[in-house]
């Protein structure tokens, strides 16, 4: 094969690989707005807000499966080896973990139009908005890792998680709390720490964007050196209602 045919090849492979990171980082952003409007429209009571956020997630859906059908044709097409190939996989698992963010934020905006009705609980829609951007600035630093790549940025996420299952936990005692405190509290903490859970769990999401970009630095998953501080899935006394879902 010419110096000339090789060149074309590689200058082929890299535009595909440039594009289908301007997909992920699209995805990215998007996602981290449905984060930040689906938890201000929950403490605003802003159902309209929260109707734009559920439709927002088809746009999310489509481009994680063209980012999954212009891989797998890279993949099928440019047979890439060793980094090249280690980047499209960490792309496909990134954009499946940004589309389950988008479906927990869907899911939150989902409980709007309900909570709309049901009187405000002390300041708990403030503390999930603040959860939640918490969240939102995770996810853009995962991304900014993965620009980057730059395996410290993505350890440090990964670590700040801790504080998001800690504020989590804080939440669920609240809950408990209200809902001790008077019965007609129950149906709107329930509600509540359902959106709570979700936050945590798109802590999750970010926490292996990260884990996939210190893949794709040093070809190996980070240490499993962190013990999940979620204590509500451990601790039978404070297990969370069954039910738990969008």
């Amino acid at each position: 094969m010419s110096d000339e045919l090789n060149k074309h090849i590689s200058s082929a492979f890299d535009r595909d690989l440039e594009g289908i990171q301007a997909r992920i980082m699209k995805m990215g952003g998007l996602v981290e707005a449905a984060i930040l409007d689906a938890a201000q429209s929950l403490e605003t009571r802003d159902v309209e807000l929260a109707e734009k956020t559920r439709a927002g997630d088809k746009v999310i859906d489509a481009l994680e499966e063209t980012i999954n059908d212009e891989a797998a044709r890279v993949i099928a097409l440019r047979a890439p080896t060793a980094m090249d190939l280690r980047v499209i996989l960490s792309v496909m698992r990134m954009s499946g973990n940004l589309e389950r963010i988008g479906d927990l934020s869907k899911n939150m905006a989902k409980r709007t139009s309900v909570l709309a009705d049901l009187p405000q609980i002390g300041g708990t829609a403030s503390s999930l908005r603040r959860m939640s951007r918490d969240v939102q600035l995770m996810l853009k630093d995962a991304l900014d890792a993965y620009i980057q790549r730059d395996e410290a940025l993505a350890l440090d996420v990964i670590a700040r998680d801790e504080d998001i299952d800690q504020m989590y936990n804080t939440l669920f005692r609240e809950f408990l709390t209200f809902m001790l405190e008077d019965p007609r509290n129950i149906t709107t903490c329930m509600h509540l720490h359902f959106i709570a859970k979700n936050i945590e769990r798109m802590g999750d999401h970010v926490t292996s964007i990260c884990e996939q970009v210190v893949f794709l630095v040093t070809g190996e998953k980070p240490e499993e050196g962190r013990v999940k501080a979620d204590v509500t899935s451990v601790d039978p006394g404070l297990s969370a209602p069954s039910g738990q879902g969008g």
